[in-house]
């Protein structure tokens, strides 16, 4: 596993458990490089002072909040270092929910938490209540330049630290159009219902992949050989009967359904 990018303690009442943070996930898109389109060479990126009417380096950087029109205020390192937070090397708890209490729309990235040897005992008995209880610990932790919000939750034998949007980062959704209520008939509810029993499934994520970055390799495979691939064909946008659709859709589920079993048998 990578090396750890932050090590504290999980504390929640007068429990404290030194626990260390890792990155858990990992992004797999295909890269693209900018290139000058006459050479296709790639450009060199470069920063430029106009009142000093020179080049410099990234290191030669430093960060800095504006805190009146082209007035800036310039923070280091030590200067982050210091900021008066109880969360900068403590994973606060602040309460336990039930986990369906969260909209999805609030998670963000997700972190591998795993104990110090001195906090073996009391990380196993914190995963085990959250486990029997359904519960997620609500807490707050300081890395990365600001203090992030986050739901605490068992992950096979270690803890996931899932880091969460605030309220007020959360857009408020607002309707370009008014949706009107519609009437929905019986027979059709019922067809909807048995077309999501007969497409319903078990998920197990590795069943899962990226298949427009398969697709994007295929792409510039055919490119490097010299081979034309069409775009694919945009979906019919006009709605068809709802009860036939419905219909046509449920019998090929089920006979989907069928052709796995048999597969399986």
């Amino acid at each position: 596993m990578a090396k750890a990018f932050w090590k504290g303690v999980i504390s929640f009442g007068m429990v404290v458990i030194p626990v260390r943070m890792f990155v858990a996930t990992e992004p797999r898109t295909l890269n693209f490089h900018l290139l000058h389109n006459k050479c296709l060479t790639r450009p060199r990126q470069v920063l430029h002072c106009e009142k000093d009417e020179e080049y410099f380096s990234s290191r030669d950087t430093v960060r800095g909040f504006e805190y009146a029109r082209d007035q800036f205020i310039v923070l280091n390192n030590d200067d982050f270092n210091k900021v008066p937070i109880n969360t900068a090397h403590s994973i606060r708890i602040l309460g336990f929910v039930e986990s369906q209490e969260i909209d999805s729309i609030y998670y963000q990235n997700s972190h591998y938490i795993e104990p110090e040897d001195l906090g073996m005992k009391p990380f196993s008995l914190l995963k085990e209540v959250l486990s029997k209880t359904k519960r997620v610990g609500i807490a707050k932790v300081t890395f990365q330049r600001r203090e992030h919000l986050c739901a605490l939750r068992p992950f096979e034998q270690i803890m996931v630290l899932h880091s969460m949007y605030y309220h007020n980062e959360i857009v408020t959704h607002k309707n370009e159009s008014e949706i009107m209520k519609q009437e929905i008939t019986e027979a059709e509810l019922e067809m909807a219902k048995s077309l999501v029993k007969a497409m319903s499934t078990t998920f197990k994520a590795e069943s899962y992949q990226d298949d427009y970055r398969d697709a994007l390799k295929k792409l510039i495979e055919a490119k490097l050989k010299g081979v034309t691939i069409k775009a694919p064909e945009e979906p019919k946008s006009e709605i068809p009967d709802l009860m036939a659709a419905l219909k046509s859709s449920l019998e090929a589920a089920k006979k989907k359904s069928r052709q796995k079993e048999e597969v399986m048998a």
